[in-house]
């Protein structure tokens, strides 16, 4: 049974995919720390005076909280724009240009005097 258990483990992946959720909380409260820290002090200056934050409105016996969502839309907008420009500075070279190959269609490197796929001469 712990056989199966450890094959299941290392067949699956499993192992990385926990890593994988462990570093993305630890990377979510890093970029929450940023967004909280340094932009959102920033924006809170800029931005209009007063409890905006717990603004609602009422249709007839319904409060629908309009400031509240604004306030998490503005925070989603901050921290999308922060993640993006950290997943842009780890981003790797572009991939090398590519063709297709004459006979079997595939993608092949610029630079291939032979199709990877199906051998012929380019």
């Amino acid at each position: 049974m712990m056989r199966d258990f450890r094959d299941f483990i290392v067949k699956q992946n499993f192992l990385a995919l926990a890593l994988a959720v462990v570093l993305g909380g630890a990377v979510g409260k890093v970029v929450q720390s940023i967004v909280d820290d340094f932009i959102m002090p920033v924006i809170a200056a800029g931005s209009p005076g007063g409890d905006w934050q717990e603004a609602k409105w009422s249709v007839g016996a319904v409060e629908l909280g309009v400031g509240n969502f604004a306030s998490v839309f503005v925070n989603f907008l901050i921290i999308a724009l922060v993640v993006w420009r950290i997943a842009k500075l780890f981003e790797g070279p572009p991939a090398p240009p590519a063709r297709a190959c004459q006979f079997c269609r595939m993608e092949v490197d610029a630079a291939a005097s032979r199709c990877a796929h199906c051998t012929s001469q380019l």
